[in-house]
């Protein structure tokens, strides 16, 4: 079941979303089903975490731009990977909902934040964006049964709040991201863990999905055209219920599909 052009040329897809909804999970379970390789979110450690924790003001900045260039560097890789490849988090997620988020707490100065923009802006636009990105929505009251049931000591303690903005933050840059096409997926009633129907309905849809774009997106040597902003949203579909994956219709182009 493994797709690639046939140019050779491999996909790229990367799960976007909140903390606990799902996205290491789905990323593992795809790559299983489809024979692609999977990445996860990066392990290395980042040298200025014990700093930021002690004073967020100083080291936001630092931290941010750390956590910035180790992600454009993976995703760099993947685009050339040569491979069919699924990512657990986008580069975009970093900055368009973290950075941002600890921009409008007050953590990262109006400069720094000028800065970083300007740093984030340059080097993305010369990456080849995802084939596809696929955004995994969910509640606060889900995020917080999962993030429990998970287990992470680290992460017990964490505020619904905090979850609500990143929420927030996560809605609007799905709404206005033009870089690559976007699969919303509303999770709420879908677990992943435990329906293999759910995943099926989503391999298929995936399927009938990416035939349909008209580049090859991992080609570095041709511009990379923005694309008009898929969206996953609407009323129920076969074998769905209404908050769960929004089903294109055959007849239907999946990557033109406009937000309800």
């Amino acid at each position: 079941m493994r797709l690639v052009y046939s140019s050779g040329m491999a996909y790229f897809i990367a799960i976007a979303g909140n903390m606990g909804v799902g996205k290491s999970t789905l990323t593992e379970r795809l790559a299983k089903k489809l024979g692609w390789k999977a990445y996860l979110e990066p392990t290395t450690e980042n040298p200025y975490l014990s700093d930021f924790y002690g004073d967020m003001h100083r080291w936001g900045f630092h931290s941010q731009i750390f956590f910035l260039a180790h992600r454009l560097q993976q995703h760099s890789e993947l685009a050339r990977a040569g491979i069919p490849v699924i990512q657990d988090r986008s580069v975009y997620e970093n900055a368009e909902v973290f950075a941002r988020n600890l921009y409008e707490r007050g953590f990262l100065s109006e400069r720094d934040w000028r800065t970083y923009q300007t740093i984030y802006e340059t080097l993305i636009a010369l990456l080849p964006p995802p084939n596809l990105i696929i955004y995994l929505r969910a509640s606060v009251s889900t995020l917080m049964h999962r993030i429990e049931n998970r287990g992470r000591d680290f992460e017990q303690k964490i505020d619904p709040n905090y979850l609500v903005e990143l929420n927030r933050l996560h809605e609007e840059w799905a709404h206005g991201f033009t870089r690559a096409p976007i699969l919303t997926v509303p999770t709420d009633r879908i677990n992943f863990v435990e329906d293999d129907a759910a995943l099926e309905r989503l391999v298929a849809t995936i399927m009938n999905t990416l035939p349909l774009q008209p580049l090859p997106l991992f080609d570095t040597s041709h511009p990379h055209p923005s694309h008009s902003t898929s969206r996953g949203l609407g009323g129920a579909s076969p074998g769905f219920p209404a908050s769960g994956l929004a089903q294109p219709s055959a007849s239907e182009n999946p990557l033109s599909r406009c937000r309800e």
